[in-house]
């Protein structure tokens, strides 16, 4: 009897002993793997990791349903800022967020979460998202250093399966390892060691409906003026000679995205004109977009415009302009906006000038002057529908022209500040900020529908989302 216990007893241990293989050898591979490569060295102005996601389920998956975490080690107080390069499922469909989790690590206290809208579509078993470029940066322009990351890995240069990236599907820990400890489920069920309850985050966001169509939006969360996002969101630098203003003083220098407190989203797009008097000293500061795309149907950004120089004397006939133009023939088109604080062309100001044009080169246009301070914070409206143009500055209507002044040909989008001349001598510098762009293609918006499509794209942690057609 003893004898038998004493073998009952050495099976059953060696039972749990060889369990944990037994379990290994048949468990479902995860739901996905989470791909990651390093685009930037470890110190950088602005941190480029490349995701892809690969379904290994034998399910299709929803990207709408997938969550992606990247795990940082912050750097002081400092804020960060996300953006899409690129990605084979269209940076439109891609929101991102960075957040602060509750429970911090030393190389983990901040992650950047990545979502998708259903316009990503979904995924085969066994197919794969395909490269999406994303950039971390800081909008005070300071380097970053990623040594201590835990996402980071300076050694893959090329795709590699990356468990310090975590993935969430429809709010289960799936893929990698929390920085709490926690790993990924390797599970039939999607869960983790835990139950499934505990491994769901109210964190990770909820699926997100696609974008509509006909909209462009962008809230210019940009590293610089030269940062490749900017480009491939299809807006331009521009350094190319000419007017308006003081001819061939167009400089990238007074183009930046700094963080902004009373910004909506917390960083705008500053256009700097400075001066000492001298054309050789100008610097005049314009983005506009890479093509012409615009036409009918609604535009709207939010500036905040000066009375006064950021530093320097007061006096200049300063324009901070934002307004759409075509190119320059028979079938000429402009809308403008342009604030003058202390006027400008002889006349007084404060004022605002909107203006339709037919010709350019003949001067043939129509126009209204409000003659008022727009000091602060303002949303700049153009309606362009069914033959008529409309003007207005936070809901109040301005101006209206219709006829021959209304836009016939395609047109691009223009923010600028620019001298209209250079009175006195002695350094100056002016800034006019943007903090969004919104249009929506071929249908007039009220002010109330604009703010409302906005503070959603907002909430949905977008920051551009490209769906109108091109005409």
């Amino acid at each position: 009897m003893f004898k038998t216990l004493l073998l009952v007893s050495a099976v059953a241990a060696g039972g749990l002993a060889l369990y944990p293989e037994w379990r290994a050898a048949h468990q479902a591979p995860p739901q996905l793997t989470i791909r990651y490569k390093a685009g930037s060295p470890a110190t950088a102005a602005v941190a480029q990791p490349w995701l892809e996601v690969v379904n290994t389920s034998d399910k299709r998956v929803r990207l709408s349903d997938v969550a992606i975490r990247y795990y940082f080690s912050g750097d002081g107080a400092s804020s960060y800022a996300f953006n899409c390069v690129k990605a084979a499922v269209g940076c439109s469909n891609i929101a991102g967020e960075t957040v602060a989790p509750a429970d911090p690590t030393p190389t983990a206290d901040r992650y950047l979460q990545i979502s998708f809208t259903t316009g990503a579509g979904s995924l085969a078993p066994g197919a794969k998202s395909g490269a999406i470029g994303l950039q971390l940066y800081r909008p005070d322009g300071r380097k970053l250093d990623q040594v201590d990351d835990r996402s980071f890995n300076a050694a893959d240069t090329t795709f590699q399966a990356s468990r310090t990236v975590t993935a969430y599907l429809r709010g289960a820990h799936v893929w990698g390892d929390e920085p709490t400890g926690r790993a990924g489920s390797t599970s039939p069920t999607g869960s983790t060691g835990h139950a499934a309850a505990s491994a769901r985050d109210s964190s990770v966001p909820r699926p997100k409906p696609a974008h509509p169509r006909g909209i462009v939006f962008d809230d210019f969360h940009y590293s610089g003026p030269d940062d490749p996002a900017l480009h491939a969101h299809g807006w331009l630098v521009r350094t190319s000679p000419g007017g308006p203003g003081i001819h061939d003083t167009w400089s990238a220098a007074g183009v930046s995205f700094p963080a902004e407190k009373t910004a909506a989203g917390g960083q705008v797009l500053q256009l700097r004109a400075s001066t000492d008097g001298t054309k050789a000293s100008t610097k005049q500061a314009e983005v506009q977009s890479s093509g012409t795309h615009f036409l009918t149907g609604t535009y709207a950004a939010r500036i905040y415009f000066n009375d006064k120089p950021t530093s320097g004397r007061n006096g200049d006939h300063v324009n901070e302009s934002f307004y759409t133009i075509s190119p320059n023939n028979s079938r000429y088109s402009e809308l403008d906006n342009e604030y003058m604080p202390n006027g400008g062309w002889g006349a007084p100001g404060p004022k605002l000038d909107t203006t339709s044009w037919y010709s350019a080169d003949t001067g043939d246009r129509v126009t209204h002057k409000l003659v008022s301070s727009l000091q602060g914070w303002n949303t700049m409206m153009i309606t362009a529908v069914d033959g008529v143009a409309t003007y207005s500055v936070d809901g109040h209507k301005l101006f209206s022209s219709g006829g021959r002044y209304f836009p016939r040909q395609n047109m691009s989008i223009n923010f600028n500040t620019w001298f209209v001349d250079l009175p006195f001598t002695g350094p100056r510098s002016w800034d006019m900020q943007v903090n969004w762009f919104y249009y929506k293609a071929g249908k007039a918006q009220s002010l109330e529908d604009v703010q409302k499509a906005v503070k959603g794209l907002y909430g949905s942690g977008t920051h551009y989302v490209n769906t109108a057609p091109r005409h």
